[in-house]
């Protein structure tokens, strides 16, 4: 029974990992993603951040807090995958920008792509796989339905937008059968994360990739350090979880430690992007009070 809930909550993966991408590439704007993309500065500070820094942060707290390596190797999993599928309403609830939020999604997928076959053998002690059988997963479900998805975008927006609602229903109703099979497989391993400093961890590394990336990404607006801060606060557990299933007889506190940052990710995200809409509408307010005390 268990073996066909493993196999259940893998294919539920592949869907999630699917119908987040094809529904990214079905309502993105590219021409908003462009001029983020022509953006050096912000390119520069979303790719060091996502690529360079929290991996390496990821990996420096694996190293100092004292945890069992499964929990560790999920943890660097965690560090070199950032955006998750539902940082558009995050980024509405901040008040970002939304143009650039698509030119941060586009370029986060392309090199997670590019990135993990690389680097997991480098970061990831004791998971031994080749860089295609890491890359493998990647392309097929997250790189081709984005691809796809992008393409009828460009051919027909009105095709797009109607398969749009249909792709996220089902990814939505995908998301909760993972999460319930994620709680049945694992809960009582969740459980066993109380006294393994795998949960101190997590929120470290969360804490830090909120707020560093806010505060440290000089010389961009508030509108896009809001959606760097939001970018890297969410985690793509599909690209996080997909060298794990790719590879033969995983230690499942891995998985679990994946499966950790689902609940990490929201607390975080759904903070941060709550704080920041509140913020600017303060300081919308209070510019207006002003003008109105100029007049």
């Amino acid at each position: 029974m268990a073996n066909v809930l493993e196999l259940v909550l893998k294919l539920s993966l592949a869907l999630f990992m699917v119908g987040n991408l094809l529904d990214m590439g079905l309502k993105l704007q590219l021409q908003d993603a462009v001029r983020g993309l022509r953006d050096v500065r912000f390119v520069v500070l979303s790719v060091l951040w996502g690529f360079v820094l929290l991996p390496g942060l990821a990996y420096a707290i694996a190293k100092f807090i004292p945890m069992a390596h499964p929990y560790a190797m999920g943890l660097v999993l965690l560090g070199m995958t950032p955006c998750a599928p539902f940082l558009p309403p995050m980024a509405e609830r901040a008040k970002g920008d939304m143009g650039y939020t698509a030119a941060f999604m586009l370029l986060a997928s392309v090199v997670t792509v590019a990135y993990m076959p690389f680097a997991v053998p480098v970061l990831v002690k004791g998971l031994s796989a080749s860089a295609w059988t890491i890359a493998r997963p990647l392309v097929l479900f997250l790189l081709v339905p984005f691809a796809i998805g992008l393409s009828i975008e460009r051919r027909s927006a009105s095709l797009a937008s109607r398969m749009e609602p249909f792709v996220k229903k089902i990814t939505g109703i995908d998301t909760i059968l993972m999460l319930v099979l994620c709680a049945v497989i694992y809960g009582r391993k969740f459980l066993a994360l109380g006294g393994s400093h795998a949960i101190g961890a997590q929120i470290i590394f969360f804490s830090i990739a909120t707020v560093a990336p806010y505060l440290f990404s000089f010389g961009l607006p508030r509108s896009q350090r809001t959606i760097l801060s939001l970018g890297m606060a969410t985690r793509n557990l599909g690209a996080a979880f997909a060298p794990l299933f790719a590879v033969h007889e995983v230690d499942q506190r891995a998985i679990v430690m994946v499966a950790l940052g689902v609940l990490m990710q929201a607390a975080f995200s759904f903070s941060a992007a709550t704080f920041y809409g509140r913020s600017d509408s303060e300081n919308m307010r209070a510019a207006h009070a002003a003008s109105g005390h100029a007049r």
